[in-house]
């Protein structure tokens, strides 16, 4: 169990990775982390990595109280939709990288076209139609897909990629996005080609693609 303090710095840390990594652009993108019944949200209208340690919005799941005077993103009801809906789930982040955005919003589907994606995200990942951002329809959009899987594709909007540790959602956020220029790229060279479902099914029995599942589950 992580302390309070660790959270923060881990938060304000992964802040800064979806920066530098072109995940999220000006105050975009919202990501938390829950220990407990609190979580610790991202400032609303501040960028990911500018957030101090202190700034991290502390909200009590269960009652909604939110400690301190900064607001929480816009994005707190799906947030904790989430966490109430998967009671395993520690961190949630919500990015909007360009080549997953653009590809989704033009109709292209996020398939496996290497082992990663397999191990990382999974064999699908569903897109769900433009929503509002900030209320209670994205929040139901997002937690109905949520129950069933780990990464959630938003057309014209973004990403939610969750974890059972801070590193998991960012493996996530990180590996769509590398899927989505590796799916750009071979549409333009006009030879993309998609992993069968017996190469699928083969990546999922590997030992050693659980064994890096493992990590990613208990290391931050």
């Amino acid at each position: 169990m992580m302390r309070e303090k660790e959270i923060r710095e881990k938060l304000s840390y992964y802040g800064k990775k979806l920066v530098e990594k072109n995940l999220v652009a000006g105050p975009g993108g919202n990501i938390s982390a829950r220990e407990g019944d609190y979580v610790f949200l991202s400032p609303s209208g501040f960028f990911l990595d500018e957030i101090g340690e202190k700034e991290w919005v502390k909200v009590n799941l269960k009652t909604g109280k939110i400690y301190g005077d900064l607001r929480p993103t816009c994005e707190i009801s799906m947030h904790l939709g989430i966490y109430l809906e998967r009671k395993e789930i520690k961190a949630v982040f919500h990015t909007h990288p360009p080549f997953t955005v653009g590809l989704i919003s033009a109709g292209v589907e996020l398939k496996p076209v290497f082992p990663d994606f397999v191990a990382v995200l999974g064999r699908k990942v569903p897109v769900v139609d433009y929503v509002v951002p900030g209320g209670e329809e994205i929040r139901k959009a997002v937690v109905k897909e949520i129950k069933k899987f780990n990464v959630v594709l938003l057309k014209n909007h973004g990403v939610v990629c969750i974890g059972e540790t801070l590193k998991e959602a960012y493996a996530r956020s990180l590996i769509v996005e590398e899927a989505a220029k590796t799916i750009l790229s071979g549409i333009i060279a006009g030879k993309l080609r998609y992993l069968t479902n017996k190469e699928v099914e083969e990546i999922e029995n590997l030992e050693v693609e659980d064994y890096r599942k493992n990590l990613l589950k208990k290391t931050e």
